[in-house]
């Protein structure tokens, strides 16, 4: 680690010698170039002597723990190290305060620094001597092993079904528990426990992916150790698409909301990493309905969370089998191999290595990514494994721990400041992509490489992380992009231990004494705050706030004497005002305020030089202060408002006004949300280098001013242009959007009769694949020019579509996979043309009142995975719910029965839709149903038990393509047909020859009209109660003999055929 230290120093080394010519040339006066002189020597050597020490210190690291003399000379370098970067940062600060102010105040300035740079330079030859002494009682760099460069892997390796081991069985019984019985009213909870790392985490989540779909609402949440009731119950509400406003909301509302929203309905909920009995004791079960069908699933380490299982409904996992490792760990170590197979002459080794991970997955997935990176050849697997031959000296450390820490040794330094950041985030947080390479970028732990920005260099580091199974990856977006990571716990614990035994960060959360004294990094994460020691906070460079209750001037000691903070994140806290000491922290790079309570930015922030974030998203900030123009290396500026709060959920009035003056800002890449002015973009016109911009307010007299300021925005990747109001044209006539741009977001009617000519100037943005229109006012019309846009991905119409009938043509938008109608009120019909959408796998239809059929050829989409309805017609949403009574309604059912997830506005499951039934039997309701309905026949007239044999052979044998077994229609005929008389030699081709409406029902003669009827939503009579009380998943309508009232529309036109007939329907509903 002391290497990950000295290389981020080098670098800051380079850029203070870098400003050496210009303080020379800028001196005025002999002593001030004396001074300066002896200081940048001192910084040369000191430069000079760490590069030549930093492959030494490589190969060093892994005898740290095996010998003494070696830890005792690494912790030296990395606290002289510390001791060099103070100096060096102060330095620049200084040595850029020198140029602010008039001449006069400049001219005060320097003589005074006089003596400030003979201090450093004093203090500096101080170290270095100190530098060299500790190298002399060391072997003066006689290892050095020369440099090797970081090669990031910029591919994913992928988690796939098949690289799931030893889960099987466990997976198979938990499905059965949960999906058996889903018919009854009931409450079950099943418990996952195991030891760290064995595997829990991962089971269920594979469980979970695959019957969320059978449950009308689902959802997951993390508890962990430090968890609070309230923020807990906040969580699930959020995670079940209840709205809450997080700010204003006690228990008892929670609760009452919470059970609210989940009566009636059939729901799961996973409750990962239990750590007491309380959390279900006294805040789960008290909230949640009884009066539905629920389950519930733990994970945990304890046994005692384990005991709250219904009987027999608890899981140990234990350490996986020897076979069980080895297939892991080939599919692993060789994922990019057909074969996935180890060489012969690496058998030995490989089973070496699996006799230390111990059967558990997380050290296997571990050292078989790691491997996985190497060459497959025997002397780079040897050196690995030698290293962890030498972490055995050292008896306290658990096999497990011994991978883990190898895994972390081996890692460049570059990526072991990355890993160690992440594990400054609590417990199972979900990380975001942006946010941390934000963190990164200012902390200083990423290198300009060549071709490459920043920002795509942090991104590979991400990759390499994920790669190497050190995080997992929990969240992508609509591309496959990588979004959220966290990191396993067992991973956690090893990386925040390293992290304090290295001096980089320590996690506080507010629980008996503690100390910041050293350490370079604070975490902050509990509730029951204490004021810390000033003194002791000196040397910090990091803040991190996790505590959104936390009291602001518990900070304010520690922000006083942490003059070399350069990374201050107080996201989600409810801090109103930020105090006076944050604008003396001339270090400081990252101001985090997003989601806070801040409603002023004060001009004192154009005194934080070095700023190269500022992040005041969805706060209460209406305009930026003039002095933001002096922040000159400022790349990302974020800033809206929040106005009101709409169902408890923030609304975001838009942007905020900025003063003139911003045009100075020549580096941002990103400016998000201004307030539209003439002046605004005519400076706005200057940012050559953004990225992201977003513009609110805009009015058609801001159309020249607006392209020509998008026009020198060569590389611009998302582009947000909203109008001053829904009846405002956007002013698109002259706009020319450069190739770069990948996401397009446009708030504003856009005028129809150049519709045609906008989208075809835009058929040259090959790289833009998301398009959100809102309040675009297209009709039949104007929409078909959208199809010039061939590369996107998603598209987003919210109230954006004014027409009655919307049609995608075939060949159009080949490669969409997410499509979004939202707000057409007047749309009634959706044709989609064979081949058209044909890699579309999201539908969203909401707010669609008239809309009251499924999208024409939706059936010919054979991608789509999920179909969502939101206050569509309540005429649609019946008819699929209940289309087993006409034939109608089932045409519109057999459209979407490819569907795997198909929902309406209350998450609930449309009947029975295609795969989703299929895999349910699948996983053996078929198989109960089967059962059942033969001993029902049994009693039944011969010909017409052979007949339902036959038909039930038909729809659950092969491939079960048959998701409804009967309809409403047609009675059988007599005599038997062939095809229907002998089940035994017929086929699909003989069912061809039957008609559809016989081929999908059950009926006999002769019986009573007594013999089934139904009330009430149940069943009475004979046949009725008996299968009733052993079938609860089937559900039975009875139509009795002409005349009777409750013979419905369509069976009644069969009424001269049926004569005391007692017609019958069966569904299957799992």
């Amino acid at each position: 680690m002391a290497e990950a230290v000295v290389g981020v120093l080098i670098g800051k080394l380079g850029s203070a010698l870098a400003n050496q010519a210009a303080a020379y040339g800028a001196s005025l006066i002999c002593k001030e170039a004396s001074a300066l002189k002896g200081l940048f020597g001192e910084i040369r050597k000191a430069e000079e002597e760490l590069k030549s020490m930093k492959a030494y210190l490589r190969d060093l690291e892994k005898f740290k723990d095996a010998d003494e003399t070696t830890g005792i000379f690494i912790d030296k370098i990395r606290e002289l190290s510390f001791r060099i970067e103070d100096i060096v940062d102060e330095f620049m600060y200084k040595l850029e305060d020198d140029k602010n102010g008039r001449f006069a105040a400049k001219m005060m300035k320097r003589i005074k620094h006089v003596k400030v740079w003979h201090r450093l330079a004093l203090r500096l030859r101080d170290v270095n001597t100190e530098l060299e002494d500790a190298a002399k009682r060391k072997v003066r760099y006689a290892g050095s092993s020369g440099h090797h460069a970081i090669h990031t892997n910029p591919t994913v390796c992928p988690a796939r079904e098949e690289d799931l081991v030893g889960i099987e069985d466990n997976a198979a019984m938990i499905k059965q528990w949960l999906l058996g019985d889903l018919e009854e009213m009931n409450n079950k909870v099943i418990t996952v426990w195991g030891m760290g790392g064995v595997g829990k985490t991962t089971l269920v989540d594979h469980v979970y992916k695959a019957v969320k779909v059978d449950f009308d609402a689902s959802a997951w949440i993390t508890v962990s150790k430090s968890y609070q009731a309230e923020d807990l119950l906040k969580k699930i509400a959020r995670e079940f698409s209840i709205s809450i406003d997080s700010s204003d909301m006690d228990m008892r509302r929670l609760t009452q909301d919470i059970r609210k929203h989940l009566e009636g309905k059939r729901y799961i909920l996973i409750l990962d990493d239990v750590w007491e009995q309380d959390v279900w004791i006294n805040y789960i079960m008290p909230v949640f309905p009884t009066n539905c069908t629920s389950r519930f699933i733990l994970t945990s380490r304890l046994y005692e969370i384990a005991s709250l299982a219904t009987s027999n409904c608890a899981v140990k996992l234990e350490p996986l089998q020897k076979y069980q490792a080895n297939v892991l760990f080939c599919r692993l170590a060789f994922w990019n191999s057909n074969e996935k197979r180890c060489p012969a002459e690496l058998c030995d080794l490989a089973e070496n290595f699996l006799q230390k991970c111990e059967g558990l997955p997380i050290a296997i997935a571990c050292i078989s990514r790691l491997l996985s990176c190497k060459p497959a050849v025997y002397a780079e697997w040897r050196n690995i494994y030698d290293k962890l031959e030498l972490q055995s000296t050292k008896s306290m450390i658990p096999g497990v721990d011994k991978i883990l820490k190898v895994s972390f040794e081996v890692l460049p330094y570059e990526l072991k400041n990355c890993f160690l950041h992440c594990a400054l985030f609590p417990e199972d947080y979900k990380m975001k992509r942006r946010r941390l390479i934000r963190h990164w970028i200012t902390s200083g732990f990423i290198k300009q490489k060549e071709n490459k920005t920043l920002e795509q260099v942090a991104e590979g580091y991400l990759i390499d992380l994920v790669n190497r199974s050190l995080l997992d990856v929990v969240q992508k977006n609509k591309f496959g992009r990588m979004k959220c990571f966290r990191m396993h716990d067992v991973i956690r614990h090893l990386a925040i231990d390293k992290a304090m035994k290295e001096c980089f960060g320590k996690v506080y959360e507010g629980h008996g004494t503690f100390s910041v004294h050293g350490t370079r990094r604070l975490s902050i994460q509990g509730t029951d705050i204490l004021p810390l020691n000033q003194s002791d906070a000196t040397h910090l460079r990091a803040i991190y706030v996790f505590s959104s209750s936390i009291d602001i001037d518990l900070l304010i000691p520690i922000l006083a004497s942490s003059v070399l903070l350069s990374t201050l994140d107080l996201q989600g806290t409810q801090i109103k005002v930020l105090p006076n000491e944050v604008f003396s922290l001339f270090n400081l790079r990252f101001l985090g305020l997003r989601y806070t309570g801040i409603v002023v930015i004060p001009e004192a922030i154009g005194r934080l030089q070095n700023l190269e974030v500022l992040d005041a998203f969805r706060t209460g900030i209406v305009s930026l202060p003039k002095d933001i123009a002096k922040l000159k290396k400022l790349r990302y500026l974020y800033a809206s408002s929040v106005s009101a709060r709409i169902n408890g959920q923030p609304w975001y009035s838009g942007g905020v006004n900025v003063t003139k003056g911003i045009k100075q800002l020549t580096g941002l890449y990103a400016l998000q949300t201004i307030i539209a002015s003439l002046e605004t973009l005519s400076e706005v016109a200057a940012m050559t280098e953004l990225r992201t911009f977003s513009v609110t307010k805009v009015t058609s007299e801001h159309s020249l001013n607006l392209c020509n300021a998008i026009m020198n925005m060569s590389h611009l990747a998302h582009l947000s242009v909203d109008a001053s109001n829904d009846n405002e044209v956007l002013p698109l006539e002259e706009l020319r959007l450069p190739e770069t741009l990948n996401k397009l977001e446009l708030n504003g009617q856009i005028e129809k009769a150049r519709v045609p000519q906008i989208f075809s100037s835009w058929s040259h943005l090959n790289n833009l694949t998301m398009l959100n229109l809102i309040f675009s006012k297209l009709n039949e019309d104007s929409f078909p020019s959208l199809k010039a846009l061939r590369e996107l991905c998603c598209l987003q119409l919210c109230y954006a579509y004014d027409g009655k009938i919307i049609c995608f043509p075939a060949q159009s938008f080949p490669r969409l996979k997410t499509l979004y109608i939202v707000g057409a009120s007047q749309l009634n019909q959706i044709e989609m043309e064979e081949g058209a959408l044909e890699s579309l796998d999201d539908l969203l239809l909401a707010d669609c009142p008239e809309l009251k059929h499924v999208p024409r050829g939706i059936e010919s989409i054979t991608s789509l995975e999920e179909l969502n309805f939101r206050n569509t017609s309540e005429e649609l949403i019946e008819m699929l719910r209940q289309g087993r009574e006409s034939s109608e309604c089932n045409e519109e059912l057999m459209k979407i029965r490819h569907i795997r997830k198909a929902k309406d506005r209350r998450q609930k499951a449309l009947g029975c839709a295609g795969e989703r039934s299929c895999e349910s039997m699948r996983r053996g309701a078929g198989d109960v149903f089967l059962e059942l309905a033969e001993r029902f026949v049994e009693s039944c007239d011969e010909n017409i038990a052979i007949w339902i044999r036959f038909r039930m052979r038909v729809a659950f044998g092969g491939r079960g393509n048959l998701f409804l077994l009967s309809t409403s229609m047609g009675v059988q005929p007599e005599p038997i047909p062939p095809w229907a008389a002998s089940p035994r030699s017929s086929s699909m081709e003989s069912l061809k020859q039957a008609p559809r409406s016989v081929g999908y029902c059950l009926s006999w003669k002769n019986s009573t009209s007594n013999g089934l009827k139904t009330k009430g939503g149940g069943v009475q009579g004979k046949w009725g109660t008996k299968l009733l009380g052993e079938a609860p998943g089937m559900c039975f309508w009875s139509c009795q003999s002409p005349g009777v009232k409750s013979c419905d529309e369509k069976t009644a036109i069969y009424q001269d055929e049926i004569q005391n007939v007692l017609h019958m329907d069966v569904s299957v509903h799992l």
